[in-house]
């Protein structure tokens, strides 16, 4: 089966695109290795650093990826079409694991702080790591990937208010832990 290239498509990733479907095994390989690290990342910070889980998600994923090909309409990059089925797999996997977790602020009262100065990257990715799931999927999805509320909602099958409630009280509870991490 041949397609005509898309504008934004590379006439490489078109020639990739058009081999995979033709069952082209090391093109299959190819198209993986192309994407597997970006989409391990984007996996992984659903799950909470979860690697196991992630390699998981992946896995699944690039299995629909191969069983859906036939069905890119090409109406967006391969690569954001890819990571669409690799984050629906990341929060099935999550939904498989645990129940949605909310957060009771009832119980952690804590002030907001301001960022600190000397805020490194691992500090702030193990703070999202330790949210719970519902928290972290919607900060993820929304500060990190760049979905909108209402694309986050239709996801996890939440209300576009629940959307917006979770990113709060996500990034409230960032600054917290945060917080206790620069000021014990």
């Amino acid at each position: 089966m041949t397609l005509p290239p898309a504008p934004d498509t590379s006439a490489e990733e078109h020639l990739l695109l058009t081999a995979c479907l033709s069952q082209d095994r090391q093109a299959q390989y190819r198209l993986y290795q192309r994407y597997k690290t970006a989409m391990f990342s984007c996996a992984l910070r659903i799950l909470g650093n979860n690697h196991e889980l992630a390699q998981d998600a992946l896995q699944d994923a690039f299995v629909d990826v191969f069983r859906q090909l036939a069905s890119f309409r090409q109406q967006s990059t391969l690569g954001a079409w890819i990571k669409t089925i690799v984050v629906r797999r990341a929060l099935a996997t999550l939904r498989r694991e645990q129940r949605m977790e909310v957060y009771d602020q009832e119980r952690h009262p804590e002030p907001l702080v301001a960022w600190h100065d000397n805020l490194t990257g691992e500090a702030l990715e193990k703070a999202i790591s330790e949210l719970p799931a519902g928290y972290r999927s919607v900060f993820c999805l929304i500060e990190v990937e760049g979905y909108l509320h209402r694309e986050v909602a239709e996801m996890l099958g939440i209300s576009e208010g629940t959307s917006k409630s979770q990113l709060f009280h996500a990034k409230k509870l960032l600054q917290v832990k945060l917080h206790h991490l620069y000021h014990l």
